[in-house]
């Protein structure tokens, strides 16, 4: 038996239908990954399953005693009490028993486990909290219940990768049966078993891991587009039919005309569904070579280094993805590198004619109470975008927002929505310097990959702070990355290029001291022989092939284009790519012991 059945669910909002006729099966044991654009209705869907929500007809079947945990897309505000009070309190709600009742010793051991790998500490009270931070609570809560059926509505958002991938590990080995809605690929290849797509209210199911539904999906649409051609050839004859003169329009058959009533409705709704996101950048002027230069910079919280003689140059052009554990000092990073932070020690020079836009993770630039109009365009009718003047609502429909949304509160918005609003907002300021920090949080799929392609064509600076690894491969060229200790190790290419970070050696124990022997007489330094002198005159021209080698593959790595023509290369030219740093290094090393060598 299914452990939830949806029969039938039909769902509106504001006149429109968001569900229509949704039928769906969970099985015991699935993993199941529900897909759709933004404001297609996935979030209201996960809370019809989750009974947060009732749906307006249809029926719901569950298997008596089902213990279901969800995490919604927004979290309660109005929650007091410790974080350790609130994750015991979802743990008992699931459980379904008094929050007084002790927990079982399995439940304290996850409750601790989940803390710990969310990064929470038990004694701090909810109600202090970031947005991000309180999803985090909510979510380990939702975790340590160990439900039957586990619900998450944007899980990875404002994780870490490590707690992301310890997360993909328990819910394989604890819980088992999991629905969600996630804009991260990474976390969908590990975790997903099917894939459901929510369109225009009617949900496609379709078996099998992501590359599977990849392909089938692309086969689908390239049917779709087929049907959709016919379609406007036969709506075309019978517009041609209604126009013809005075006599055909006087005996012009009525069931005729209400047939092209209907296929004009039909079309319609075929442009809403195909419509997608039109993202342009508004480009100010080139900025000088040189963007930001950092000189040995220290700054530190109590007790907390953040960084420590940290020396960088950013150049026009730059693609850098900034990854690290929460709470290391990412956004610490970026105000000093922007001047809004003094370092303790050292200096931040800048270069000329920076343009700089800055996309925040907190989402503090949204004013719930504003129009989406006000937002974008402070009130004006017009906006300059690339030179050309452009009307608000025709610039906000390329974000996918219908003209019925101009005067809708920013506050009624989905969270995905949201983050379409925000980047019409900062794609509508001239910028040469973007600094991004979490992005891709609630887009849908096809948003978020015409941002990866509008990043890569950008021709000026990019600095990204992001938990997403395909998205840091797609888009950046370098990474910096938070090792501990206010120490940041800078390494070319994106997520997978990043080498494991080194295992912290145990302290050596102090060997005895042994009685000290007279040291044995120093033997001259040999000299350069004639052969060795021609090798090293060949190691200086292969280390510039080796080096041009491996820009040439940096390059077609970090081109989008190339993931959709060629991916399935990409794992043996990453790995020609790992073996070129150990050449190029070796080279170096040996390089280095033949110019030491004094000449005959």
């Amino acid at each position: 038996m299914a452990l939830i059945q949806l029969k039938g669910i039909r769902y509106s909002f504001g006149g429109h239908a968001l569900l229509d006729g949704v039928d769906l099966l969970v099985d015991r044991g699935e993993r199941v990954a529900l897909l759709g654009v933004n404001g297609s209705g996935k979030s209201t869907l996960l809370k019809i399953l989750s009974g947060e929500l009732v749906p307006d007809a249809g029926e719901l079947a569950i298997e008596p005693g089902l213990r279901i945990a969800s995490l919604p897309q927004e979290v309660p505000r109005n929650i007091t009490g410790t974080i350790l009070q609130t994750v015991i309190g979802i743990v008992q709600t699931s459980r379904g028993v008094s929050v007084d009742e002790p927990l079982t010793d399995e439940d304290e051991q996850a409750v601790r486990e989940t803390l710990s790998r969310m990064a929470l500490s038990p004694e701090d009270p909810v109600d202090t909290l970031s947005g991000g931070a309180r999803r985090r609570v909510w979510l380990a809560g939702a975790l340590a219940a160990r439900p039957d059926l586990l619900i998450l509505d944007e899980p990875t958002n404002h994780l870490d990768v490590e707690a992301v991938l310890w997360m993909e590990q328990f819910i394989q080995r604890a819980i088992k049966t999991v629905v969600f809605v996630t804009h991260d690929r990474a976390f969908l290849e590990r975790m997903g078993t099917r894939f459901l797509d929510l369109d225009r209210g009617k949900i496609t199911s379709w078996p099998g891991n992501w590359a599977l539904y990849q392909e089938k999906k692309a086969a689908a649409l390239a049917v779709e587009r087929v049907q959709v051609d016919k379609f406007d050839r036969l709506l075309e004859q019978e517009e041609t039919w209604l126009r013809r003169g005075v006599k055909a329009r006087r005996t012009r058959n009525e069931g005729r005309v209400f047939r092209l009533m209907e296929l004009r409705k039909e079309r319609a709704a075929m442009r809403s569904q195909i419509g997608t996101v039109q993202l342009r950048i508004e480009q100010a002027r080139k900025s000088g070579r040189l963007v930001i230069e950092a000189i040995g910079l220290r700054f530190a919280f109590p007790g907390r280094p953040i960084v420590t003689d940290f020396s960088t140059v950013i150049a026009r052009g730059d693609r850098i993805g900034i990854v690290g554990p929460n709470g290391c000092g990412k956004t610490t990073l970026l105000s000093l590198l922007l001047g809004k932070l003094d370092p303790q020690e050292g200096r931040v020079r800048t270069g000329v004619n920076l343009e700089i836009q800055f996309f925040g993770q907190l989402r503090e630039e949204l004013d719930p109470d504003r129009t989406l109009r006000d937002m974008v365009a402070d009130g004006r009718e017009f906006l300059d975008i690339g030179g050309v003047q452009r009307h608000v609502i025709g610039y906000l429909r390329d974000f996918l927002f219908t003209p019925d949304q101009m005067d809708t509160p920013v506050g009624v918005l989905s969270g995905g929505e949201r983050n379409r609003l925000l980047l019409a907002r900062l794609f509508a300021r001239p910028s040469n310097v973007l600094i991004m920090d979490e992005p891709t949080n609630d887009l849908d799929m096809d948003t978020l990959e015409l941002l990866e392609d509008l990043l890569s064509e950008y021709p000026g600076t990019v600095l990204i702070v992001s938990h997403d690894r395909r998205f840091l491969d797609n888009v950046v060229t370098s990474c910096w990355r938070f090792a501990g200790d206010g120490l940041v190790e800078e390494f070319v290419g994106g997520w997978s290029d990043l080498p494991p970070p080194p295992v912290k050696a145990e302290p050596k124990k102090e060997p005895r001291e042994k009685p000290r022997e007279s040291a044995p007489p120093k033997e001259k330094p040999r000299k350069r022989t004639f052969a060795e002198t021609r090798e090293l005159a060949g190691i200086e021209a292969r280390i510039a092939a080796l080096e041009a080698e491996k820009d040439t593959l940096v390059a077609t790595l970090s081109n989008p284009e190339f993931y959709r023509e060629r991916a399935a290369e990409a794992a043996k030219m990453t790995d020609r790519m790992h073996a070129l740093d150990a050449e190029i290094e070796a080279a170096y090393e040996r390089w280095s012991y033949l110019d030491a060598l004094p000449e005959k």
